[in-house]
């Protein structure tokens, strides 16, 4: 069951009571006995956890967009022929 706080416009008493939604809303103050009791609305800590719920997901803090796959592709591509040894040369192309 949701947890509403009240307030009272007149007396200024606030409290919070615990209601089912098909229960009508308070209207009389329990301090002063009067119809001015309003729901206060307050903002509510929803967190979305995991990836898609919003365009800003994994965004950058600078607010730049990611780096492309290309400058990856090219840093990918220097290591790997980097690595590569040379090849040991034939028995026909050795001098004698």
């Amino acid at each position: 069951m949701p947890v509403y706080t009240y307030r009272c416009e007149n007396c200024g008493v606030q409290f919070e009571r615990t209601q089912k939604f098909s229960e009508s809303p308070l209207v009389i103050c329990p301090e002063c006995g009067k119809k001015t009791l309003r729901k206060v609305y307050t903002p509510v800590g929803i967190v979305f956890k995991g990836s898609g719920f919003y365009a800003t997901d994994h965004r950058s803090p600078s607010g730049a967009p990611r780096p492309s796959g290309s400058h990856s592709e090219s840093k990918s591509a220097e290591t790997s022929s980097e690595s590569k040894e040379p090849a040991a040369p034939k028995p026909s192309e050795t001098s004698e």
